[in-house]
C-alpha cells in the first residue's frame, strides 16, 4: 500500500514545491522602490551598472502586530492610562513587535543562497546588512540596475528599472542602497552677501551666539545641565573633533561630555577639508553640548543610509533618549522609515528633525523626515537676548525657517487636530509643521573644516534641532529627579500643553513675521508653538513622579561655624517632585539673639537655591545653635536645619601660608607656589581663594579654587605670565576667606 501511494505523494510533493516557488517569486515589498523621474522618462537611461560592482543593501523586514503597536503607542502616551510612559527596552519591544526569529532567519538564508555576504545583523532583527555585486542584485530580486541622468541636478544616478521581487516567503519591508537618486542635505545656509543678521548680544567673536547663550536664552537656569543623559546626532559624513576643541578653546569654555564618533555601516567617521567638510557635524554637536553641557554622553551615528542610522539609534547601548537629525531627503517611500520612528516612541526616545531653510513648504519640497507624525518638527527664529550671555528679550519669525503642510501627505495625526482647528492656515487632513521652534539667524559662532573660524555667517534650522535635543535632555534629568521615567515622544504632551491656560508661560509665542506663512497668536505654520520659555516648559514636560507634586529643602553645609562679628552662609537647595513649580517663601528660626538671617532670594519657584548668610554680633554668645529653614507654599511648609557654632574672637581661625614665597617666572611661562590653610579653634568652614595685585597679562589660578570644611588643606597657585607681560617685581597678595574669616598671605613674582 506504500509502494502503491508513492507516486502520487510525489507528484503531489513536487506540486506543492511548485506552487511554493511561485507564490515566492510573486512576493512583492511593503514600500515602493521605484522613482518617478525613471518611470516618466524624466530621468534620461544613460546604461546598465557594471554586473561585477559590488553594492551594500540594507533589507528590513516588517514589524510585527502592527495594531497591537498602534494601541500601545496610544496608551503609553495617555496620562490616563496605566501604560503611560512604561516604555519598553529593545529586546521587550522585539519580543512584541520585531521580526520573529524565523523570519529573520529565512532573509538570512535567502541572501546567502544568492550570493551575498552578511556583513551586519542587529538585536531587534529589523535589518540585515549584506554586500553583493550588481548581477547578485538583479537575480535576486528581478530588477535592472540601471544609470539615468537627473537634469535638474546635472548629475548621474542609479536606480533600478522596475518594484523588487524576490523569490522568497518573508514579505520584507524595504530594500536600501538601491538607488542614490535623493543625496541627502545638512538644513544650514550661509549668509548671502548684503544679508545682515541681526544679532548683537551673543557672547562670542563679533556678537556671534554660542551654544552656551542658547542655554542662557532659552533655559535661564542652572541646576539642570542634562546629568545623566545621553544624546544622539544623525550625520552623513564623519567629523573631525579638532574643530570641536577649537571652538571650545577659542570661548574660553571646556567641554565635559564624551563624544563617540560610531560608523553605523561602514561609513568613514573622519572627515578631512576639501575632501569632507564637517560644518554640520560640528555645530550640531556645539548646539547640543551648549545646551545641556553636563550630559553623561553624545554619539555621532555616521552611515550612508537612514536605515543603518536609525536602526543603529534605535538599538545602542544605552538608548538616547533625545535624537536630532539635521538633514533632509527624499525617500521612494515616505513611510520608509516609519518601523524605526515607532520603535522610537516605544522605547521613550524622541527625534528633533529640523524643518528646513526655504521658507513656507510647497508640495515639491524635499524636507523629508520633518513631516513625519513621529518625529518632533523644528522650525527657525531671529532671537534676541537682553545682553551677551543674558537672558531672552524678543523673538520673531526666520524668513527661510520650514513650515507648512506635509509634502508626503502624512495624516493628520490625533494630538494635532484641536491645534489645526485653530489655525486658519492649517490643512485639517494632513500632518502640519513645525511643532516648535529656535533660534536660526545668521547670529552664530561656527569652526569647521580645520580653518578659520566664522561668526554671524552661517543659519538654519540645523542649529535649532540638536539645540531642542539638548533641551529634552534637561527636561529628562527633571523627570528622572521626580521619581518618573523619561518623557519618551513629546508631541501629544507638546500640543496638550499648547493648547492648555498655562501655553503663554510655558512657550514664547511668537506673533511676528513670516516665512510664507505669517505668526499668529497660538500654533501656527510659521514657528509651530514657538521656542522654550526657561524652566516652566520643562517642569510641564517632565510631569510627576509617583509621590504626588511637592517639594522639599536641603542646606549645604548644613554646619557653619562663625567667629563674633562675623558673617557665614549655606546654600538652600528646593527639589521637588511630580511637577511642582509654585513659589517658595523661606524664613528662619532659632537663631540666637544677635544673629540675623538673611535669604537672596526670599523665595523659589520651584527647583533652585537661595544664599542663607548668617550675620553674628560682636555681643553674640558663643555656643552652637540650630536654625530651622522653613518654605512655605500655599499650605505645604517643608524644613531643613543649619548647624550654626559662634566662636569667640579668639576662637575659631585659621592661617594661610605659600610655598615658595617668590617666584621668578619668564615672560611666556608659568610658576607655582602651594597655598596651605591649617585651622584653631573648632573652625568648620570651607576657604575661598583668590588673588590680587597681579599685573596686567598675568593670570593666576587655584586648583582647588575651594578648600573643602573643616578647613585644613592645601592649593596649588599657577602664576602664568604671558610674553608681553612687562618685566618688573610685584607683590602678590592670596586671601583665604571662611567663616567669616579673611587672612591673607603674599607671593613675589619677578618677571625678567
Amino acid at each position: 500500500m506504500l509502494r502503491r501511494l508513492s507516486t502520487p505523494l510525489l507528484t503531489i510533493v513536487a506540486l506543492l514545491s511548485f506552487l511554493s516557488l511561485v507564490c515566492q517569486a510573486q512576493q512583492m515589498l511593503l514600500t515602493h522602490h521605484v522613482r518617478e523621474a525613471t518611470s516618466n522618462g524624466q530621468a534620461q537611461y544613460v546604461g546598465p551598472l557594471p554586473a561585477t560592482q559590488p553594492m551594500r543593501l540594507v533589507l528590513t523586514l516588517p514589524l510585527r502586530n502592527q495594531a497591537e503597536l498602534d494601541n500601545f503607542l496610544k496608551e503609553v502616551y495617555e496620562p490616563s492610562s496605566a501604560s503611560y510612559r512604561q516604555f519598553l527596552t529593545v529586546e521587550e519591544f522585539t519580543a512584541r513587535f520585531g521580526p520573529s526569529q524565523e523570519d529573520y532567519a529565512e532573509v538570512t538564508r535567502f541572501a546567502q543562497m544568492h550570493g551575498f555576504t552578511v556583513v551586519g545583523t542587529s538585536r531587534n532583527r529589523l535589518n540585515l546588512d549584506v554586500t553583493g555585486t550588481v548581477a547578485a542584485i538583479e537575480e535576486a530580486f528581478h530588477v535592472k540596475m540601471g544609470e539615468y541622468l537627473l537634469p535638474s541636478e546635472n548629475r548621474k544616478f542609479y536606480a533600478p528599472d522596475k518594484e523588487p521581487t524576490p523569490d522568497l516567503a518573508v514579505q520584507l519591508w524595504h530594500i536600501s542602497g538601491l538607488d542614490n537618486y535623493s543625496i541627502p542635505h545638512p538644513q544650514l545656509v550661509r549668509r548671502e552677501e548684503g544679508v545682515h543678521p541681526l544679532a548683537t548680544t551673543g557672547s562670542g567673536p563679533g556678537a556671534s551666539f554660542l551654544g552656551s547663550d542658547m542655554r542662557a536664552a532659552y533655559y535661564e537656569g542652572t541646576s539642570l545641565n542634562g546629568s545623566g543623559q545621553s544624546l544622539g546626532l544623525l550625520e552623513y559624513y564623519g567629523t573631525d573633533l579638532a574643530d570641536l576643541n577649537t571652538y571650545y578653546s577659542n570661548v574660553h569654555q571646556t567641554n565635559n561630555v564624551p563624544v563617540t564618533l560610531l560608523s553605523t555601516d561602514g561609513t568613514s567617521t573622519s572627515c578631512v577639508y576639501p575632501s569632507c567638510d564637517d560644518t554640520e557635524q560640528t555645530l550640531d554637536m556645539t548646539q547640543a553640548l551648549g545646551m545641556a553641557p553636563g550630559m553623561s554622553s553624545l554619539v555621532m551615528y555616521v552611515g550612508s543610509t537612514d536605515a543603518s542610522i536609525f536602526n543603529a539609534m534605535a538599538t545602542h547601548n544605552p538608548l538616547n533618549a533625545q535624537l536630532s537629525s539635521s538633514w533632509t531627503w527624499s525617500p521612494a517611500d515616505p513611510s520608509t522609515d516609519n518601523p524605526y520612528f515607532q520603535e522610537f516612541a516605544a522605547q521613550g526616545q524622541n527625534l528633533f528633525q529640523a524643518a528646513g531653510d526655504s521658507g513656507k513648504w510647497t508640495s515639491s519640497s524635499a524636507i523629508f523626515p520633518a513631516d513625519d507624525v513621529y518625529i518632533t518638527s523644528v522650525g527657525g527664529t531671529d532671537l534676541d537676548t537682553s545682553s551677551a550671555g543674558g537672558p531672552w528679550a524678543s523673538e520673531t519669525v526666520w524668513v527661510d525657517g520650514g513650515g507648512g503642510i506635509s509634502p508626503n501627505k502624512f495624516a493628520i495625526p490625533s494630538w494635532q487636530v484641536n491645534a489645526a482647528n485653530g489655525c486658519s492656515s492649517c490643512s485639517k487632513t494632513y500632518r502640519n509643521a513645525p511643532d516648535v521652534s529656535a533660534n536660526a539667524n545668521f547670529s552664530f559662532y561656527v569652526c569647521a573644516d580645520q580653518t578659520t573660524c566664522t561668526q554671524n555667517e552661517y543659519g538654519g534650522t540645523s542649529f535649532a534641532a540638536p539645540m531642542w535635543a539638548g533641551y529634552l535632555a534637561l527636561v529628562n534629568q527633571q523627570a528622572v529627579a521626580n521619581g518618573s521615567k523619561t518623557v519618551g515622544f513629546i508631541n501629544p504632551t507638546l500640543y496638550t500643553i499648547g493648547g492648555g491656560s498655562s501655553y503663554d508661560t510655558d512657550f514664547h509665542d511668537i506673533t511676528s513675521g513670516s516665512n510664507g506663512y505669517s505668526a499668529t497668536t497660538g500654533y501656527d505654520l510659521a514657528t509651530g508653538w514657538g521656542s522654550p520659555n526657561g524652566s516652566a516648559l520643562i517642569t510641564a514636560l517632565a510631569g510627576g513622579g509617583g509621590g504626588g507634586s511637592g517639594f522639599s529643602l536641603s542646606a549645604s553645609p548644613s554646619s557653619v561655624t562663625v567667629a563674633q562679628g562675623n558673617q557665614g552662609t549655606s546654600t538652600i537647595t528646593s527639589s521637588v517632585t511630580g511637577g511642582f513649580n509654585g513659589s517658595i517663601s523661606l524664613s528662619a528660626s532659632g537663631q540666637p539673639t544677635g544673629v540675623t538671617v538673611t535669604f537672596n532670594p526670599t523665595s523659589i519657584t520651584g527647583a533652585g537655591t537661595s544664599t542663607m548668610t548668617m550675620s553674628v554680633a560682636a555681643s553674640t554668645t558663643p555656643g552652637t545653635y540650630t536654625i530651622t529653614v522653613t518654605g512655605t507654599s500655599g499650605s505645604t511648609q517643608e524644613t531643613t536645619t543649619v548647624s550654626l557654632t559662634v566662636t569667640g574672637t579668639g576662637g575659631a581661625n585659621f592661617t594661610i601660608s605659600a610655598s615658595p614665597t617668590s617666584l621668578t617666572i619668564n615672560p611666556g611661562n608659568s610658576g607655582h607656589s602651594t597655598i596651605t590653610t591649617t585651622i584653631s579653634g573648632g573652625f568648620n568652614s570651607s576657604i575661598a581663594l583668590s588673588a590680587s595685585g597681579q599685573p596686567s597679562r598675568v593670570t593666576v589660578s587655584f586648583n582647588p579654587s575651594t578648600i573643602k570644611a573643616p578647613g585644613s588643606g592645601s592649593s596649588t597657585m599657577t602664576v602664568t605670565v604671558n610674553r608681553r607681560a612687562r618685566a618688573g617685581t610685584y607683590p602678590i597678595t592670596v586671601t583665604g576667606s571662611g567663616g567669616g574669616l579673611k587672612h591673607t598671605t603674599t607671593v613675589t613674582l619677578t618677571v625678567p
